[in-house]
């Protein structure tokens, strides 16, 4: 089973291209937890609620993974995500979710670009093109210190889906 994780700044269409490639592929594709914590929530979150949320994403990945087919399965967020999200947040950052991060293992990342347009909803916290951009710029700092092959995604919807799809059949050989 190939697993292939979107990461990116929020609003970077990471959901979309999930949706889009497990339709594609025919297979599933496992959500970000933290969207359904934090509608609970009412979107507010502490410390502690960020360590619940990468203990929920590890299980929801877990768990999805088994419905996962045609060989390939994509997973919205990450620990990288968590570690971000818990260093800007809270200038520190879990060791549960490092040790995450050292012993789960992907077949390649997809990191979204900040170029959609900002789309704002109860949940979002950082519309700053500069600060998006920043973020940005985390999540690629992660990528190029670690193993795994990773790309960036940018454009529109349909050229992001495009562009995915090309590159995991170059890179996993398979055949349209």
């Amino acid at each position: 089973m190939k697993k292939i994780v979107i990461i990116g700044p929020e609003s970077t269409g990471k959901s979309t291209l999930c949706s889009q490639l497990a339709e594609h592929y025919k297979t599933c594709w496992c959500p970000e937890f933290a969207r359904e914590y934090l509608k609970e929530t009412g979107g507010k979150y502490t410390y502690q609620d960020l360590l619940n949320i990468a203990h929920g994403q590890v299980e929801l990945e877990n768990t999805m993974l088994t419905q996962a087919k045609n060989n390939f399965y994509f997973i919205d967020t990450d620990m990288y995500v968590m570690k971000v999200w818990c260093e800007v947040a809270f200038e520190k950052c879990h060791t549960w979710i490092l040790k995450q991060i050292a012993i789960h293992e992907y077949d390649y990342y997809f990191l979204c670009d900040v170029d959609l347009p900002w789309v704002q909803d109860a949940l979002r916290e950082y519309p700053d093109l500069e600060f998006r951009k920043k973020l940005f710029k985390m999540y690629q700092d992660l990528l190029i210190s670690q193993k795994t092959k990773w790309s960036v995604i940018s454009g529109t919807d349909t050229q992001r889906l495009q562009t995915a799809i090309s590159i995991i059949d170059t890179v996993f050989r398979r055949k349209r």
